[in-house]
């Protein structure tokens, strides 16, 4: 206690005062027409979950099996496969033989699927980036290591907490 009979301020008062602006970004990102704009600038009337698919295998930039794909999206492997073979389908990814594992079929981009991915990745970059516009480099390097340390440890702290 302080001098003035108030508890002294802690961790978890500053996660109360912070949490508003959580569900402000996460507002924002759920409910502006971001997400649209940059889809239908990119083309192809793709839905969010079959950018995801594009978006995964552009940051890895490697072939993934359907299960890998799932565990970045955090979803059921049935939903992404679902949504490869609408894409696959339009020629924006195709399946690989695994010399390794004959059940298995990586996927991987196609010249026109890459193609999608890279622009909605600039215009969504874009605009996430102009945020931080007037940020000093040392600024927004700080705030990219510690949002991105931060997204690993909650989504391990999450994960214990869904195993219970």
């Amino acid at each position: 206690m302080s001098t003035t009979g108030r508890p002294e301020p802690g961790p978890e008062l500053d996660l109360r005062a912070v949490l508003p602006r959580f569900m402000q970004l996460g507002n924002l990102l759920n409910r502006s027409k971001l997400m649209e704009h940059a889809m239908a600038q990119a083309g192809n009337g793709l839905d969010r979950p079959s950018m995801s698919v594009l978006i995964s295998l552009q940051l890895t930039n490697q072939p993934m099996r359907i299960g890998e794909i799932a565990a970045r999206m955090q979803v059921a492997g049935p939903h992404v496969t679902r949504h490869v073979h609408e894409l696959e389908q339009r020629g924006l990814v195709r399946r690989l033989a695994d010399a390794q594992d004959r059940r298995a079929r990586p996927i991987e981009l196609t010249a026109e699927g890459a193609a999608i991915a890279g622009r909605y990745l600039r215009i969504m970059l874009g605009h996430l980036g102009s945020a931080t516009d007037n940020w000093s480099d040392e600024d927004r390097q700080t705030f990219y290591r510690l949002l991105g340390r931060f997204a690993d440890d909650l989504a391990a702290s999450l994960a214990a907490l869904d195993e219970e």
